[in-house]
């Protein structure tokens, strides 16, 4: 079963198990995980699902495309060159990776 491990910047984790692939946002939002908002319902376009993907998940995601590239220009908390994501943009299970783990920023908006 795909699983994403969401890492609180107070050091509490939720671990989701989920029923079929999911992006990491819409999971988060379903399963009332706190630090994600998705203002733009995961069209790339508000930068409020913002994550850090942990180190050993990064080479099995898909290339940064142009439309999250740009909304990465302007999140809320500071840009990690290498781990910063969207999580609307991360499908978790079917094409993407079974499992990930992410760590929320401090701020979202």
């Amino acid at each position: 079963m795909p699983t994403i491990t969401y890492h609180q910047p107070d050091g509490d984790t939720q671990v989701i198990e989920l029923e079929k692939p999911e992006r990491i946002m819409q999971a988060a939002l379903k399963n009332s995980v706190p630090g994600i908002v998705g203002e733009c319902g995961g069209q790339a376009m508000c930068a409020t699902c913002h994550v850090y993907v942990r180190e050993d998940y990064l080479e099995a995601l898909p290339e940064i495309g142009d439309d999250e590239e740009e909304m990465l220009e302007v999140t809320a908390s500071e840009r990690d060159e290498r781990r910063s994501r969207l999580g609307c943009q991360i499908e978790v299970g079917g094409s993407g990776p079974d499992a990930i783990e992410v760590d929320i920023p401090e701020e979202q908006v």
